[in-house]
């Protein structure tokens, strides 16, 4: 829909707009908060230097920062969301560049409180733990902080890494410049001559097209670019992989691996399992792959046939009002308790429905500890929307859950259990569709969602996985990350994953140039991790397993709590071990078959 067609934000409905006013009754109330926050920051500079002093000292330093975060935390989301609600409102834009302003000052503030954490006595922090009952609360937040100080260096040697800091991101800001700004594509072109503009965000849609003359020319036209600039993101890469294997070695770290995969304190164990499990089960994809192939009937499969539908457009379109009672429905295995979470996003105003001029595109989950988990929707009647909404919502019940069950410094989950819920959510949405409609193109067309989804997520991610940790020991061996060496390792990678059927020795050769993650220092292997883990609550869920759903509500209670691995294994699911990715792979299977046979059938008709 073309801007101009869009509704001005006024024009929509109060009923499906977010309801802010429970966070700041105006925008006016906002601004008085905001400017009498700032004008107490400096009541925190009575803090450095006081931390070792007295438990009471601790305490109290504690609670004053909690509050100074607490209170930020509220004032910068409420201006995200009014100015993601209307961006080209320009009062907006500078309520939200305000509370960014003051949410910098405020890091600055805090910036002593790890350090100065990690300085004090062991032996005089257990003791305050044990003298004052009041740090109880702080019991997790301590233990993480101070876990660090066999990795912390000298007071000089920190300063000199700190100030080398903006040396050490050169490599992934130039990236971002190179790949974001910089790059230029030329137009691709379909099987009647018409040309389309390519970029990013078209790259995708095109290679989604029924075209495949489109499909071919998207694919070869992008990574022409590439192709033109692969020397630079190989000293890019190589740079970022020297700079982890550095920071690793001077900290005390056995391998950038370990030092990344310690913020979150996951054994490696759970990294390795992964990859193995992914080799072990890379025939179903090999499977998949090899049905994509019979089904579009092509001699050789490209990659640039791996991602357009292989069933058309989805025979199932809903409204949003319809969408609700369907979600209600499909969560209805959580429990009564679970669900008046739902009915309260629906009621309460927790939601932004639809699109309007100026509104951020996409969706996502956004709110603080005081304030409702909220949710932004550009909301069309398609069934890849009523995914979006289960999928959000599953982050606010999360948050929700979390915020109700524990205090404000232990409500923060980790980015590695951050993806559960949503994809849980979805894993019971496909459960509910499958055991609700029996009409033979439907189950086609949700089965194939699935299965796209495990193909993109657990085994996608793996490969980026495998190969990310691959060029950092090649690094770590002295191999030199020349563009040469890394196209051949990737395009070996390539066959690997998507066997015989897929034309490997292509120009697929060159995606890692253009996979940001690369520069996230070992994130893209929680996609696959959460996934498989979303895909064992949900099936546990399901099937109505003893135990399954206060397993789950306990785990999105859990917040900070505890460590991730710790919380996971309380909740059943014990991620140092293979069995939920082994149970992923036989959902995938099942289904699989499941997809063949109906696609059997519907030909023999």
């Amino acid at each position: 829909m073309k801007t101009s067609q869009l509704p001005k934000r006024e024009e929509v409905s109060s009923q499906y707009q977010w309801d802010l006013t429970p966070m700041y009754a105006s925008d006016q109330d906002f601004l008085e908060a905001l400017e009498e926050f700032q004008g107490r920051l400096g009541d925190l500079d009575q803090l450095p230097g006081s931390l070792s002093e007295s438990s009471d000292h601790l305490f109290e330093a504690l609670e004053l920062i909690s509050d100074y975060q607490r209170t930020m935390g509220n004032l910068y989301v409420y201006s995200h969301l009014k100015n993601d609600q209307d961006q080209g409102n320009d009062h907006y834009q500078t309520l939200e560049a305000q509370a960014s302003q003051v949410a910098v000052a405020l890091s600055e503030k805090l910036a002593f409180l790890q350090p100065e954490l990690m300085a004090m006595d062991p032996d005089t922090l257990q003791a305050f733990m044990a003298a004052d009952s009041r740090l109880a609360k702080y019991r997790q937040f301590l233990d993480d902080a101070v876990r660090y100080r066999a990795h912390t260096l000298t007071k000089d040697q920190e300063s000199i890494l700190a100030q080398a800091g903006e040396i050490f991101s050169t490599n992934t800001k130039t990236f971002g410049l190179l790949n974001n700004a910089d790059l230029k594509f030329p137009d691709a072109q379909d099987q009647k001559g018409q040309t389309y503009p390519l970029s990013h965000g078209t790259y995708s849609r095109y290679l989604e097209s029924n075209d495949r003359q489109l499909r071919e020319s998207t694919f070869k036209q992008y990574y022409s670019v590439y192709d033109q600039f692969q020397n630079t993101f190989a000293a890019l890469l190589s740079a970022q992989m020297k700079k982890g294997n550095l920071q690793a070695k001077l900290r005390n770290y056995q391998s950038a691996r370990q030092a990344a995969l310690f913020d979150d304190n996951i054994p490696e164990v759970v990294y390795d399992l992964l990859l193995e499990t992914v080799h072990d089960h890379l025939d179903l994809l090999h499977e998949y792959v090899d049905l994509r192939k019979e089904v579009l009937e092509l001699d050789q499969l490209e990659m640039y046939d791996m991602y357009t539908p292989l069933l058309g457009q989805a025979p199932l379109a809903f409204s949003y009002d319809e969408a609700k009672e369907i979600v209600l429905e499909a969560l209805a295995p959580l429990g009564e308790d679970y669900l008046a979470i739902i009915k309260q996003a629906f009621d309460q105003g927790w939601i932004d429905v639809y699109e309007n001029q100026g509104k951020r595109s996409g969706a996502y989950s956004s709110g603080t500890y005081d304030s409702y988990p909220y949710i932004l929707l550009n909301w069309q009647d398609n069934l890849n929307n009523l995914y979006t909404l289960v999928h959000e919502l599953g982050h606010s019940a999360h948050s929700y859950l979390t915020n109700q069950a524990q205090s404000y410094v232990d409500s923060h989950y980790s980015i590695f259990l951050a993806e559960m819920a949503s994809t849980t959510n979805e894993n019971l949405l496909t459960d509910y569709l499958l055991k609700t409609y029996p009409d033979k193109e439907v189950r086609l067309y949700i089965l194939n969602h699935f299965l796209d989804g495990v193909k993109g997520t657990v085994f996608r991610q793996s490969q980026f996985a495998e190969f990310e940790q691959f060029i950092y020991q090649e690094d770590a061996k002295g191999q030199p990350l020349t563009a040469n060496f890394l196209n051949q390792a990737y395009q070996e990678l390539n066959a690997k994953y998507y066997g015989s059927s897929v034309n490997s020795q292509s120009q697929i050769a060159l995606e890692w140039t253009r996979i940001p993650h690369f520069y996230y220092n070992f994130y893209v292997y929680q996609y696959a991790t959460g996934f498989a883990a979303a895909t064992e609550f949900a099936r546990r869920i399901s099937q109505g397993e003893a135990g399954a759903v206060s397993g789950y509500l306990s785990f999105l209670k859990a917040g900070s709590s505890d460590y991730p691995i710790a919380i996971m294994q309380e909740a059943g699911i014990d991620m140092t071990q293979p069995d939920y990715l082994l149970s992923t792979f036989a959902v995938f299977k099942d289904r699989l078959e499941e997809f063949k046979q109906l696609l059997a059938s519907k030909e023999g008709e």
